[in-house]
């Protein structure tokens, strides 16, 4: 048995026309009756379509300034009604309801309208109460009712309409009200969250609406997906497209870069979301040079980002490595032409956004919720905890330091002099191993540590990594501090010459 519907009567009732002229008119080429209020009703008319207007259904007209206007029986009956229920046929005949086979919604912006920065009562008034209800009933009853519940499936249903003649299948209409349900929920959700602005109630209601199929997740053998709008932060110039480490990897990047949002040109090179290259520089050629000076190895394959204008000069020496995406404020026209030259190589320009304010991540049979580390050690937080107090030059080094060891994974030690990374020690289990692997590291590469200045991203429990420090040639430390033990490591510093300051945050990245 076949559960084809042909739609012969319409409700629409919209918040923005766009896109609904040609559907309205192929509608009218078919024959379909359609009932319509307010601005959309006046829009039909404009257009010299036959509409019905819902007041002549309901016999009530739209009240309290528009807020009321399909809220009653004659329209939800109309469209909640079973076809195949021979009592609900009966009740639409004894009431005189007529019968609806299509509902067509957009809703307020109520998304648009908070990120507009809108009073708190324009706010409310955008939150849409006919049109969900209408959205969630015609959805209900697919079995009968097509629903197109958003300006993006406008272009999807006019196809179907005109190949198909109005007639549509199961399929079809439940097609269309899982759309209807992912937009209902979205914006339930976006006004609860708007509410709860606070997180007054521990609830947590995410909803993205861009979804995105990856090649693979984190390995092959696994489903990756992105959620999100990537074209909000980046526009893509050239190059395959992004997989999920990649993405993992442009996070990590664009997060590290921003701390020298503003300052001198500034380049980074990272590695498995870990910058393994970084550098401060008069010119963005001389900064990507000593980036990649920092560990050479491990930059084939990298991510590359820069805090300003990559020119020509840059773009040929970045052009004689592997790298697998390379993004900046902007490219010169003769950048872009050299780094266009590895077709699969990824060119992104990073655009000026605002990151979220919180960070989620799956654990266990749940997820952890927490807000976004947006504290940068500055000068001003620094407490001068030991007898010899760090020269200018290492200041300006020691906040450099800090700032790439926010973004390091813990445990982490980062060495740096003459605002060059020179090593970093990543994701260790003791504070004592990173360190070693940084001064191991940084010796392989050639760098000389005398005078250089060390980062840590937690306080030392012990006087050893100081020591450790000490023996390698670094001069000046920085660290969170808060150990019970702080002055046994303050008292080596103080007898060996080290300048030690404190921040007093910690900066775990896990």
């Amino acid at each position: 048995m076949s559960n084809n519907k042909t739609i012969k009567s319409a409700l629409i009732s919209v918040f923005s026309k766009d896109g609904l002229e040609p559907i309205v008119k192929e509608l009218s080429a078919q024959g379909v009756t359609v009932y319509s209020t307010g601005g959309t009703e006046k829009f039909i008319k404009d257009l010299g379509i036959a509409v019905v207007p819902v007041e002549d259904v309901t016999s009530y007209p739209s009240i309290l300034g528009g807020r009321v206007k399909t809220l009653h029986p004659k329209v939800f009956g109309g469209i909640l009604n079973r076809q195949n229920n021979e009592t609900d046929v009966a009740e639409l005949v004894d009431f005189d309801i007529p019968q609806i086979d299509l509902v067509i919604v957009d809703l307020y912006p109520f998304e648009k309208t908070v990120a507009s920065g809108a009073t708190h009562q324009d706010i409310i008034e955008k939150i849409d109460i006919g049109g969900i209800s209408l959205i969630r009933a015609a959805a209900k009853n697919y079995a009968d009712v097509v629903c197109v519940s958003s300006v993006e499936d406008y272009s999807e249903f006019l196809e179907l309409l005109q190949n198909k003649k109005g007639e549509t299948s199961e399929a079809d209409r439940k097609r269309f009200a899982s759309k209807a349900f992912n937009v209902s929920s979205h914006y339930d959700s976006a006004i609860f969250n708007y509410f709860n602005a606070d997180h007054e109630i521990a609830t947590l209601k995410v909803s993205e609406m861009n979804g995105k199929v990856l090649r693979y997740g984190e390995n092959p053998h696994q489903r990756g997906f992105f959620f999100g709008n990537f074209d909000d932060l980046f526009t893509k110039l050239h190059g395959k497209e992004l997989s999920y480490n990649n993405l993992l990897d442009v996070d990590a990047a664009v997060n590290l870069i921003h701390e020298f949002k503003g300052e001198a040109p500034t380049f980074a090179i990272l590695k498995h979301n870990n910058a393994c290259g970084f550098a401060q520089r008069d010119t963005v050629h001389q900064a990507y040079v000593d980036a990649l000076a920092g560990d050479p190895v491990s930059a084939f394959g990298g991510i590359l980002i820069a805090n300003t204008e990559i020119d020509k000069a840059t773009a040929e020496e970045i052009h004689k490595l592997f790298c697998e995406v390379v993004i900046a404020p902007s490219f010169t026209e003769d950048a872009l032409e050299i780094l266009k030259g590895k077709k699969n190589r990824i060119l992104l320009i990073l655009h000026e956004i605002d990151f979220p304010q919180t960070i989620v991540r799956s654990c266990l049979n749940g997820v952890l919720v927490q807000d976004r580390d947006i504290k940068t050690d500055q000068v001003e937080d620094l407490t001068y905890a030991t007898n010899n107090k760090p020269q200018s030059s290492e200041l300006e080094d020691l906040i450099f330091a800090s700032k790439i060891c926010k973004h390091t994974k813990s445990n982490t030690i980062v060495l740096a002099k003459n605002k060059q990374l020179c090593a970093s020690g990543t994701g260790q289990t003791s504070r004592v191993d990173a360190l070693n692997q940084a001064i191991h590291k940084a010796k392989s590469f050639n760098f000389d540590l005398n005078g250089a200045v060390m980062a840590s991203d937690a306080f030392f429990p012990f006087p050893d990594c100081v020591e450790i420090a000490d023996n390698a040639g670094i001069t000046a430390v920085i660290q969170p501090g808060g150990s019970i033990k702080d002055q046994l490591t303050i008292d080596y510093c103080n007898e060996n010459n080290l300048a030690m300051v404190m921040t007093g945050t910690r900066h775990f990245k896990h």
